[in-house]
């Protein structure tokens, strides 16, 4: 098997097929010269056989890893799981079309013990290398070895609570260091005692991402976004940057343009002294670009760049994912951005006024797009709203509550719509968006996978919502100190991020001028079309 090298001084591309999309758009920026850390890929051809369980499958694996370990050790000048100059890892899913958050990721591979010591030696920050363990033992712990996210969570929420903070990054190196200790226990406790190998604990991490293929949230994506003709997905092994490295580090998601409204402007979230993970997993409630602007205006006109410059080269608004280590600037993924029926058709009129695509291929990329989703909707005969959120995907809805996935498609499946209220929303939620008409979460940001995965779906969704504390194990809630019992109704825009008590009713105000547009290109696609023809029976 040939494993495929990201970084090695070429210019290769690969094609998705092979390759997976993230990787193609990794080799993609790479060539073009944007900053990319190195990395490799294991194919897609390989994830039924190791789905499987083919013994030949898992020894192809091994000496696939083997092979681009070698080559990230050399690219980088580090050694994976080494005392000194230690080389950490992500490792990363990628099918042939996007599939955001459905599909697992294990970060920080090859922070053992050894490595632990090495970062210390090599930065002088144990706060830093703490960290990393702590966060690899959980990415570990929850993938490869299925321990429930609440056995690492609980802990850490206890020892914020004794420390005084408020958020884990304001934890000192030696709260850290307890922290780690205990989430190594819980995982020996599934895996058993005994020295860590980072070798071992990189195939286990591939191969715990190549099974995700198949787990329940992945298939549920696949049949309700028609992919279920996807072969599997491709590993992406990448040389680790760290937006946790201090405090003028940080990690974030940057749209080209806004793929809620379909507003020209990017619309960029960060989270400093933190890892990616820690944005696009909608547990935290990033800042905006105003804070790259004011403490990185460098780095915020670079990231502008780029973004302008991968909307022109793929010839579509672009979501991507960025790392700020120590002051520099990473590149770690971009894509096409998934966006509201709303903001498809505006980026498909800017883009033909902006000459970068034809009225042909406006009307290709608008295929299958419910026009009636472009007619306005706002509530009436509803009081003033009782809280506010972040706006994530456009839209208003009104619908009984419900806590979970489950209790959302059992009062859907009763004739009512549904408002999915949850703590944060995550993708394994994805059940719940498919059957609610709105979804509400107290905590996350307008780039988490989640929300990504609503405005796909045409759902408004609000997150960030400060004054919401949901129980979902109690099925109840309190907005603005109000109780909120399951099969309560609720209203929401998704725009605004207002929330309202009560059934509001949906009005809507028919917007002729995009209709008006869509027409002409219709109309003079017919008349090209009458004028071959003639031309040609002539």
């Amino acid at each position: 098997m040939t494993i495929l090298c990201i970084g090695d001084g070429s210019a290769k591309l690969y094609p998705a097929d092979s390759a997976g999309a993230k990787a193609a758009n990794l080799a993609h920026m790479a060539a073009l010269g944007l900053p990319v850390p190195p990395a490799f890929i294991l194919p897609i051809e390989l994830c039924a056989a190791i789905t499987r369980g083919e013994p030949d499958a898992k020894k192809k694996m091994a000496d696939g890893l083997d092979e681009g370990i070698k080559f990230l050790e050399c690219a980088t000048g580090r050694i994976f799981g080494d005392r000194r100059r230690p080389l950490l890892v992500s490792v990363r899913s990628g099918a042939a079309r996007s599939m955001p958050g459905m599909l697992d990721t294990v970060l920080n591979v090859g922070c053992v013990p050894d490595a632990v010591r090495g970062l210390i030696r090599m930065t002088g920050n144990p706060h830093f290398a703490y960290d990393c363990r702590r966060r690899f033992l959980e990415s570990c712990g929850s993938v490869v070895f299925g321990i429930e996210s609440a056995a690492f969570t609980a802990p850490l929420a206890s020892l914020m609570s004794a420390e005084g903070v408020a958020q884990e990054q304001d934890l000192d190196c030696e709260a850290l260091e307890r922290l780690a200790a205990g989430d190594q226990q819980i995982v020996e406790r599934e895996r058993g005692p005994g020295a860590d190998d980072p070798r071992d604990d990189l195939k286990a991490a591939a191969e715990a991402v190549y099974l995700s293929w198949m787990s329940d949230r992945a298939r549920a994506y696949r049949k309700m976004e028609q992919l279920e003709s996807l072969q599997g997905t491709a590993v992406t092994v990448q040389a680790m940057v760290f937006g946790n490295y201090n405090a003028r580090s940080g990690a974030g998601v940057a749209f080209s343009r806004n793929p809620s409204t379909g507003g020209s402007e990017p619309v960029i979230d960060v989270l400093f002294a933190s890892q990616g993970e820690d944005v696009v997993s909608g547990r935290r409630n990033p800042e905006t670009e105003a804070a790259i602007a004011r403490f990185h205006p460098a780095i915020d006109q670079e990231l502008r760049a780029a973004l302008k410059r991968l909307e022109r080269e793929f010839v579509d608004v672009q979501d991507v994912e960025f790392t700020i280590e120590n002051g520099k600037l990473w590149l770690l993924q971009t894509r096409a951005a998934k966006r509201t029926p709303q903001a498809a058709v505006r980026f498909a009129i800017d883009f033909v006024k902006d000459g970068l695509i034809t009225p042909a291929e406006a009307l290709r990329r608008l295929e299958g797009i419910d026009l009636s989703h472009l007619a306005k909707k706002r509530l009436v005969g509803i009081d003033a709203p009782i809280a506010q959120g972040i706006g994530a995907a456009a839209g208003v809805a009104t619908g009984r509550v419900a806590f979970d996935s489950t209790s959302a498609a059992r009062l859907a499946a009763g004739g009512d719509p549904v408002i999915l209220l949850r703590p944060n929303i995550n993708t394994a939620d994805v059940r719940g968006f498919d059957a609610g008409a709105g979804i509400v979460a107290a905590v996350g940001g307008r780039t988490a996978h989640a929300a990504l995965v609503a405005r796909q779906l045409g759902k408004p969704c609000i997150v960030g919502c400060a004054k919401l504390t949901v129980d979902p194990a109690g099925r109840a809630a309190q907005i603005a100190g109000r109780d909120i019992h399951e099969g309560d109704w609720l209203s929401i825009d998704g725009e605004t991020g207002a929330i309202y008590m009560g059934q509001g009713k949906v009005v809507v105000e028919q917007s002729t001028s995009e209709l008006e547009e869509i027409a002409r290109w219709k109309h003079a696609a017919a008349s090209r079309g009458e004028a071959a023809a003639a031309a040609s029976k002539a």
